[in-house]
Protein backbone atom coordinates (compact mmCIF):
# COMPACT_ATOMS: atom_id res chain seq x y z
CA UNK A 1 0.00 0.00 0.00
CA UNK A 2 1.22 3.78 -0.81
CA UNK A 3 1.91 5.80 1.90
CA UNK A 4 -0.42 9.07 2.04
CA UNK A 5 1.17 11.80 -0.26
CA UNK A 6 2.68 14.96 1.44
CA UNK A 7 0.23 17.53 1.51
CA UNK A 8 -0.14 20.63 -0.63
CA UNK A 9 1.72 24.07 0.49
CA UNK A 10 -1.13 26.48 2.25
CA UNK A 11 -0.96 30.13 1.55
CA UNK A 12 -2.84 32.92 3.62
CA UNK A 13 -6.07 33.25 1.90
CA UNK A 14 -6.64 36.74 3.43
CA UNK A 15 -3.55 37.94 1.85
CA UNK A 16 -4.85 36.92 -2.07
CA UNK A 17 -5.35 40.45 -2.95
CA UNK A 18 -2.48 42.20 -0.91
CA UNK A 19 -0.08 39.43 -2.79
CA UNK A 20 -2.32 38.46 -5.51
CA UNK A 21 0.37 38.66 -8.06
CA UNK A 22 2.77 36.53 -5.88
CA UNK A 23 0.36 33.97 -4.91
CA UNK A 24 -1.42 33.56 -8.36
CA UNK A 25 2.37 33.76 -9.97
CA UNK A 26 3.77 30.90 -7.77
CA UNK A 27 5.18 28.57 -9.37
CA UNK A 28 4.63 25.52 -7.19
CA UNK A 29 0.51 24.73 -5.89
CA UNK A 30 -1.19 26.04 -3.20
CA UNK A 31 -4.37 25.67 -1.02
CA UNK A 32 -6.57 29.00 -0.30
CA UNK A 33 -8.34 28.39 2.52
CA UNK A 34 -11.62 29.86 2.55
CA UNK A 35 -10.85 31.48 -0.11
CA UNK A 36 -14.51 31.82 -1.24
CA UNK A 37 -16.31 31.12 1.78
CA UNK A 38 -17.89 34.57 1.74
CA UNK A 39 -19.76 33.69 -1.31
CA UNK A 40 -23.60 33.09 -1.15
CA UNK A 41 -23.40 29.67 -3.25
CA UNK A 42 -20.79 28.59 -0.53
CA UNK A 43 -22.96 29.66 1.81
CA UNK A 44 -25.92 28.03 0.75
CA UNK A 45 -23.87 24.92 -0.06
CA UNK A 46 -22.72 24.83 3.64
CA UNK A 47 -26.48 24.85 4.61
CA UNK A 48 -27.36 21.71 2.40
CA UNK A 49 -26.73 20.86 -1.24
CA UNK A 50 -30.35 20.99 -1.51
CA UNK A 51 -30.08 24.95 -1.45
CA UNK A 52 -27.21 24.88 -3.32
CA UNK A 53 -29.46 23.25 -6.23
CA UNK A 54 -32.12 25.62 -5.67
CA UNK A 55 -29.56 29.02 -5.63
CA UNK A 56 -28.06 27.52 -8.65
CA UNK A 57 -31.48 27.23 -10.75
CA UNK A 58 -32.14 30.79 -9.80
CA UNK A 59 -29.45 32.08 -12.39
CA UNK A 60 -30.28 29.42 -15.24
CA UNK A 61 -31.28 30.86 -18.74
CA UNK A 62 -34.51 30.34 -19.56
CA UNK A 63 -33.76 30.15 -23.27
CA UNK A 64 -30.20 28.52 -22.47
CA UNK A 65 -28.69 26.32 -24.63
CA UNK A 66 -27.84 22.78 -23.21
CA UNK A 67 -25.37 21.31 -21.07
CA UNK A 68 -23.25 18.24 -21.64
CA UNK A 69 -23.94 15.36 -19.27
CA UNK A 70 -21.26 13.21 -19.37
CA UNK A 71 -23.17 9.76 -17.20
CA UNK A 72 -21.59 6.72 -16.05
CA UNK A 73 -23.32 3.46 -14.59
CA UNK A 74 -23.14 3.19 -10.56
CA UNK A 75 -20.48 0.22 -12.09
CA UNK A 76 -17.67 2.62 -12.41
CA UNK A 77 -17.53 4.22 -8.99
CA UNK A 78 -17.46 7.13 -10.40
CA UNK A 79 -14.91 6.76 -12.25
CA UNK A 80 -14.78 8.33 -15.76
CA UNK A 81 -12.30 5.83 -18.05
CA UNK A 82 -12.25 4.21 -21.02
CA UNK A 83 -13.41 0.82 -21.59
CA UNK A 84 -11.84 -2.29 -20.97
CA UNK A 85 -9.64 -2.06 -24.54
CA UNK A 86 -8.90 1.40 -24.97
CA UNK A 87 -10.98 1.56 -27.61
CA UNK A 88 -14.08 3.79 -26.28
CA UNK A 89 -15.08 4.68 -23.05
CA UNK A 90 -17.14 3.23 -19.99
CA UNK A 91 -19.87 6.73 -19.98
CA UNK A 92 -22.22 8.52 -22.29
CA UNK A 93 -22.84 11.86 -23.02
CA UNK A 94 -26.30 13.18 -22.89
CA UNK A 95 -27.15 16.65 -24.28
CA UNK A 96 -29.96 18.29 -21.35
CA UNK A 97 -31.21 21.26 -19.99
CA UNK A 98 -29.05 22.35 -17.14
CA UNK A 99 -32.04 22.17 -14.55
CA UNK A 100 -32.61 18.63 -16.17
CA UNK A 101 -29.33 18.18 -14.64
CA UNK A 102 -29.74 19.47 -11.47
CA UNK A 103 -33.04 17.89 -10.81
CA UNK A 104 -31.30 14.32 -11.94
CA UNK A 105 -28.60 15.25 -9.15
CA UNK A 106 -31.13 16.36 -6.75
CA UNK A 107 -32.99 12.79 -7.14
CA UNK A 108 -30.28 10.64 -6.12
CA UNK A 109 -28.75 12.54 -3.10
CA UNK A 110 -30.03 9.83 -0.78
CA UNK A 111 -29.10 6.81 -3.29
CA UNK A 112 -26.16 4.94 -2.37
CA UNK A 113 -25.51 3.76 -5.24
CA UNK A 114 -26.51 6.60 -8.14
CA UNK A 115 -25.34 6.44 -11.88
CA UNK A 116 -22.09 8.94 -12.12
CA UNK A 117 -23.16 12.33 -13.46
CA UNK A 118 -20.63 14.84 -14.41
CA UNK A 119 -20.98 18.28 -15.87
CA UNK A 120 -17.85 19.55 -17.12
CA UNK A 121 -16.22 22.93 -17.87
CA UNK A 122 -19.56 24.54 -18.65
CA UNK A 123 -18.65 28.18 -19.14
CA UNK A 124 -20.05 30.13 -15.79
CA UNK A 125 -21.26 33.25 -18.57
CA UNK A 126 -22.82 31.17 -20.72
CA UNK A 127 -25.02 29.23 -18.35
CA UNK A 128 -25.49 31.06 -15.70
CA UNK A 129 -25.59 34.68 -16.39
CA UNK A 130 -25.53 36.81 -13.42
CA UNK A 131 -23.99 34.10 -11.07
CA UNK A 132 -20.51 36.20 -10.75
CA UNK A 133 -21.85 39.36 -9.91
CA UNK A 134 -22.72 37.59 -6.54
CA UNK A 135 -19.58 35.37 -6.45
CA UNK A 136 -16.56 36.25 -8.03
CA UNK A 137 -12.45 37.10 -7.36
CA UNK A 138 -10.82 39.78 -9.18
CA UNK A 139 -7.33 38.39 -10.40
CA UNK A 140 -5.89 41.77 -11.57
CA UNK A 141 -5.11 42.18 -15.17
CA UNK A 142 -6.03 38.99 -15.97
CA UNK A 143 -9.27 38.40 -18.00
CA UNK A 144 -10.00 34.48 -16.91
CA UNK A 145 -12.20 31.86 -18.35
CA UNK A 146 -14.52 31.18 -15.65
CA UNK A 147 -16.27 27.58 -16.03
CA UNK A 148 -18.73 25.48 -13.21
CA UNK A 149 -17.60 21.63 -12.80
CA UNK A 150 -20.96 20.04 -11.11
CA UNK A 151 -21.82 16.63 -10.11
CA UNK A 152 -21.76 13.78 -7.34
CA UNK A 153 -19.27 11.32 -6.30
CA UNK A 154 -17.05 11.21 -9.43
CA UNK A 155 -13.33 10.85 -10.07
CA UNK A 156 -11.37 12.36 -13.09
CA UNK A 157 -8.13 10.88 -13.91
CA UNK A 158 -5.07 12.66 -13.65
CA UNK A 159 -4.44 15.45 -16.51
CA UNK A 160 -2.53 18.45 -17.60
CA UNK A 161 -3.93 21.88 -18.65
CA UNK A 162 -1.75 24.39 -20.23
CA UNK A 163 -4.02 27.57 -18.16
CA UNK A 164 -3.08 28.40 -15.41
CA UNK A 165 -5.78 27.58 -12.89
CA UNK A 166 -7.31 28.53 -10.00
CA UNK A 167 -10.28 25.70 -9.14
CA UNK A 168 -12.83 27.19 -5.84
CA UNK A 169 -14.89 24.42 -4.26
CA UNK A 170 -17.90 26.03 -3.46
CA UNK A 171 -20.36 23.23 -2.75
CA UNK A 172 -19.28 19.66 -1.37
CA UNK A 173 -15.85 18.28 -0.72
CA UNK A 174 -13.37 17.68 -2.88
CA UNK A 175 -9.64 15.55 -2.63
CA UNK A 176 -6.89 16.94 -5.10
CA UNK A 177 -3.81 14.91 -5.66
CA UNK A 178 -0.72 16.79 -7.81
CA UNK A 179 1.99 16.02 -9.35
CA UNK A 180 4.93 17.77 -10.94
CA UNK A 181 5.05 17.96 -14.28
CA UNK A 182 8.39 16.40 -14.51
CA UNK A 183 6.67 13.01 -13.59
CA UNK A 184 5.02 12.43 -17.24
CA UNK A 185 7.01 9.35 -17.72
CA UNK A 186 6.10 7.43 -14.33
CA UNK A 187 2.22 8.22 -15.22
CA UNK A 188 1.60 6.18 -17.67
CA UNK A 189 -0.43 8.43 -19.50
CA UNK A 190 -2.91 7.13 -22.52
CA UNK A 191 -2.85 8.10 -25.98
CA UNK A 192 -3.01 11.91 -26.97
CA UNK A 193 -5.22 11.58 -29.77
CA UNK A 194 -8.25 9.72 -27.89
CA UNK A 195 -9.19 10.84 -24.43
CA UNK A 196 -12.07 10.36 -22.64
CA UNK A 197 -12.44 14.76 -21.78
CA UNK A 198 -9.68 16.42 -24.54
CA UNK A 199 -6.75 15.95 -22.21
CA UNK A 200 -4.57 12.51 -22.16
CA UNK A 201 -5.19 11.31 -18.93
CA UNK A 202 -3.06 8.63 -16.62
CA UNK A 203 -4.36 5.27 -16.95
CA UNK A 204 -3.42 4.20 -13.24
CA UNK A 205 -6.58 3.87 -10.77
CA UNK A 206 -5.56 5.91 -8.12
CA UNK A 207 -8.21 4.06 -5.75
CA UNK A 208 -6.20 1.21 -6.36
CA UNK A 209 -2.97 1.35 -7.95
CA UNK A 210 -1.70 -1.83 -9.62
CA UNK A 211 2.03 -1.65 -9.01
CA UNK A 212 2.70 -4.66 -11.16
CA UNK A 213 1.01 -2.95 -14.16
CA UNK A 214 2.41 0.20 -13.25
CA UNK A 215 5.70 -0.36 -11.32
CA UNK A 216 6.81 3.57 -12.15
CA UNK A 217 3.68 4.55 -10.53
CA UNK A 218 5.92 4.42 -6.54
CA UNK A 219 8.23 7.04 -8.04
CA UNK A 220 5.86 9.57 -9.04
CA UNK A 221 3.63 9.26 -5.44
CA UNK A 222 6.74 10.08 -3.96
CA UNK A 223 6.16 13.14 -5.71
CA UNK A 224 2.38 13.60 -4.77
CA UNK A 225 0.81 16.22 -2.90
CA UNK A 226 -2.62 16.18 -1.75
CA UNK A 227 -5.06 18.22 0.33
CA UNK A 228 -9.09 17.32 0.65
CA UNK A 229 -10.85 20.60 -0.38
CA UNK A 230 -14.22 21.63 1.51
CA UNK A 231 -16.99 24.79 0.55
CA UNK A 232 -14.67 27.76 0.19
CA UNK A 233 -11.50 26.51 -0.12
CA UNK A 234 -9.32 27.16 -3.59
CA UNK A 235 -6.48 25.36 -4.75
CA UNK A 236 -4.06 26.99 -7.42
CA UNK A 237 -2.67 24.77 -10.02
CA UNK A 238 0.37 25.94 -12.19
CA UNK A 239 0.26 24.91 -16.07
CA UNK A 240 1.25 21.42 -16.26
CA UNK A 241 0.77 20.47 -13.36
CA UNK A 242 -0.58 16.63 -12.82
CA UNK A 243 -3.98 16.71 -11.55
CA UNK A 244 -6.58 14.29 -10.13
CA UNK A 245 -9.55 15.26 -8.60
CA UNK A 246 -12.39 13.58 -6.64
CA UNK A 247 -15.49 14.43 -5.77
CA UNK A 248 -16.11 13.07 -2.42
CA UNK A 249 -19.94 14.35 -1.46
CA UNK A 250 -23.16 13.06 -3.66
CA UNK A 251 -23.03 16.79 -4.80
CA UNK A 252 -19.84 19.01 -5.54
CA UNK A 253 -19.38 22.18 -7.48
CA UNK A 254 -16.09 23.53 -8.42
CA UNK A 255 -15.76 27.51 -10.12
CA UNK A 256 -12.56 27.58 -12.05
CA UNK A 257 -10.52 30.40 -13.64
CA UNK A 258 -8.11 29.82 -16.22
CA UNK A 259 -5.64 31.97 -17.70
CA UNK A 260 -2.40 31.92 -19.46
CA UNK A 261 0.63 34.03 -18.62
CA UNK A 262 1.12 34.06 -22.69
CA UNK A 263 -0.57 36.46 -25.73
CA UNK A 264 -4.57 34.83 -26.76
CA UNK A 265 -2.95 34.48 -30.10
CA UNK A 266 -0.67 31.78 -29.12
CA UNK A 267 -1.60 28.37 -30.62
CA UNK A 268 -0.99 25.59 -27.34
CA UNK A 269 1.83 23.49 -27.68
CA UNK A 270 0.38 20.41 -28.07
CA UNK A 271 -0.42 21.02 -31.67
CA UNK A 272 3.02 21.35 -32.01
CA UNK A 273 3.74 17.85 -30.37
CA UNK A 274 1.29 16.76 -32.61
CA UNK A 275 3.37 18.17 -35.34
CA UNK A 276 6.77 16.57 -33.96
CA UNK A 277 4.85 13.13 -33.99
CA UNK A 278 3.31 13.55 -37.36
CA UNK A 279 6.91 15.06 -38.85
CA UNK A 280 10.28 14.02 -36.72
CA UNK A 281 9.89 11.10 -34.30
CA UNK A 282 9.89 8.59 -36.57
CA UNK A 283 13.30 9.87 -38.48
CA UNK A 284 16.50 7.96 -38.57
CA UNK A 285 18.15 8.36 -35.28
CA UNK A 286 20.41 10.69 -37.14
CA UNK A 287 18.20 12.85 -38.80
CA UNK A 288 16.31 12.90 -35.64
CA UNK A 289 19.47 13.78 -33.79
CA UNK A 290 19.69 16.83 -35.92
CA UNK A 291 16.55 17.89 -36.03
CA UNK A 292 16.73 18.05 -31.68
CA UNK A 293 19.65 20.49 -32.69
CA UNK A 294 17.52 22.55 -34.84
CA UNK A 295 15.23 22.69 -32.53
CA UNK A 296 17.41 24.06 -29.26
CA UNK A 297 18.73 26.56 -31.62
CA UNK A 298 15.26 27.99 -32.53
CA UNK A 299 12.99 27.37 -30.00
CA UNK A 300 14.66 26.01 -26.85
CA UNK A 301 17.83 27.76 -26.75
CA UNK A 302 17.53 30.69 -28.91
CA UNK A 303 20.55 33.54 -28.61
CA UNK A 304 22.43 35.71 -30.45
CA UNK A 305 23.91 33.17 -32.69
CA UNK A 306 20.41 32.44 -33.83
CA UNK A 307 19.23 35.48 -36.02
CA UNK A 308 21.30 38.69 -35.15
CA UNK A 309 23.10 38.70 -38.40
CA UNK A 310 19.49 38.99 -39.71
CA UNK A 311 18.57 42.55 -40.56
CA UNK A 312 16.07 43.40 -37.92
CA UNK A 313 13.25 43.63 -40.16
CA UNK A 314 14.15 41.08 -42.00
CA UNK A 315 14.26 38.37 -39.03
CA UNK A 316 10.29 37.78 -40.11
CA UNK A 317 9.39 34.49 -37.91
CA UNK A 318 12.85 34.75 -36.40
CA UNK A 319 11.81 38.65 -35.03
CA UNK A 320 9.64 38.74 -32.20
CA UNK A 321 6.38 37.13 -32.63
CA UNK A 322 3.14 38.95 -32.93
CA UNK A 323 -0.57 38.35 -33.64
CA UNK A 324 -0.12 39.72 -36.78
CA UNK A 325 2.65 37.60 -37.82
CA UNK A 326 1.31 34.27 -36.31
CA UNK A 327 -1.82 34.99 -37.91
CA UNK A 328 0.44 34.98 -41.27
CA UNK A 329 2.35 32.00 -40.19
CA UNK A 330 -0.60 29.67 -39.38
CA UNK A 331 -2.55 30.47 -42.72
CA UNK A 332 0.99 29.30 -44.08
CA UNK A 333 1.19 25.87 -42.15
CA UNK A 334 -2.58 25.30 -42.92
CA UNK A 335 -1.52 25.47 -47.21
CA UNK A 336 0.87 23.40 -46.43
CA UNK A 337 -0.66 21.04 -43.87
CA UNK A 338 -3.70 20.71 -46.43
CA UNK A 339 -1.60 20.54 -49.60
Amino acid sequence: MLPAPEPIEEADAGELQARREDLLRSPRPLILRDAVGHWPMVQAARRSPREAIAYLKEFERPDGPPVVATVGPPGISGRFFYDEHLQGFNFRQEHVPLRVALDTLRKYLDDPAPPAIYLASTTLDTWLPGFRQHNDLSLGDRDPLASIWIGNQTRIAAHQDVPDNLACVVAGRRRVTLFPPEQLANLYVGPLDFTPAGQPISLVDFAAPDLERHPRFAEAWRHARAAELAPGDAVLIPSMWWHHMEGLEPFNVLVNYWWRQSPAWMDTPMNALMLALMTVRDLPPGQRAIWREVFDHYVFRPGDATAAHIPERARRVLGPMDEERARDLRARLLKRLNR
